[in-house]
């Protein structure tokens, strides 16, 4: 169990674990479907119904607004230990990480001291039951995205799904937007840039052993402007903890790119000023909304 926290951590960190079933999958046909459309009432129960009758597999779905939860829990645990540990390069502590939108003001707060580089290791992988369960049920979730219905706003916009270790207690969770997997799908947009738009969260509590109903997950509908501001979070996670940055990075241009880039690319424009605090050095500057999205007057 020492040896499982651990990894949970070095997980919680640098993360991409989830996302390398996802990208293990091949999209043949993704240009039409021939299988019937899934109103937005029905999916719920659709996606349960396939993943019993095609798979074997018990999960639990839930329909909350415009964001659709997937929990598959797996009782014989998911994890085992690599043959081919994957080795990450530590070169910053990443002490505070926050993101806040109030009175049209879009807060960002960061505490990254940069420390001498040390080698991680994660050396635990899915095992190859929990990895079938897993990408059949990425599977049947593809199946139903492709065929929901028509118009896409009578569709989920946001997917949550939960694998849930009910042996030993955690959980891994990814959040994405519904458009992403669909670009990604396509090759509109690259592997790389889907695995920093879908959100990935670790947890560990004893709750979690042996819930099979996902009870102890707190369900809720995910707003445009929730997944903008988690989404700049796990961008800052991934830079500066898998590590994307170089160890002589300039913390306040790095963060501003991520920040400029999320708002970009998603046309997010709920806010007329960009307040970066970094709290480390004491630094604050502002932006207004031209030169947050363009660097206009920056």
């Amino acid at each position: 169990m020492t040896k499982l926290k651990r990894f949970l951590r070095v997980l919680a960190k640098y993360g991409l674990l989830f996302n390398i079933i996802l990208s293990s999958l091949s999209f043949p046909g993704c240009t039409s479907s021939t299988y019937p459309t899934y109103p937005k009432e029905n999916i719920d129960r659709a996606i349960e119904d396939i993943s019993k009758e095609e798979y074997g597999i018990d999960i639990k779905v839930r329909l909350m607004g415009s964001t659709l939860w997937i929990y598959l829990p797996i009782p014989e645990g998911i994890l085992e230990k690599s043959d081919k540990p994957q080795k990450i390069i530590e070169r910053f502590l990443l002490q505070e990480n926050r993101a806040e939108l109030k009175k049209e003001i879009l807060a960002a707060q960061y505490l990254i001291k940069p420390i001498p580089e040390e080698e991680k290791s994660q050396d635990m992988k899915y095992n190859k039951d929990a990895f079938e369960k897993i990408n059949n049920i990425w599977k049947v979730l593809r199946r139903v995205i492709f065929s929901m219905e028509m118009p896409e706003q009578n569709s989920p916009k946001f997917f949550s799904i939960i694998i849930a270790d009910t042996k030993n207690g955690f959980l891994i969770k990814e959040t994405f937007y519904c458009l992403d997997f669909k670009k990604v799908s396509y090759g509109i947009i690259s592997w790389g840039e889907y695995q920093h738009r879908a959100i990935q969260e670790t947890e560990i509590s004893p709750k979690i052993i042996g819930d099979l109903s996902g009870d102890y997950i707190q369900y809720k509908e995910i707003s445009f402007e929730d997944f903008i501001l988690q989404q700049i979070q796990y961008r800052i996670r991934l830079k500066f903890q898998k590590p994307e940055a170089e160890k002589n990075a300039d913390v306040d241009k790095e963060v501003l790119k991520i920040i400029r880039h999320t708002l970009n690319i998603y046309g997010f424009k709920d806010f007329s000023t960009l307040e970066m605090n970094n709290l480390l050095t004491g630094k604050k500057v502002i932006f207004n909304q031209a030169a947050a999205l363009t660097g206009f007057n920056e």
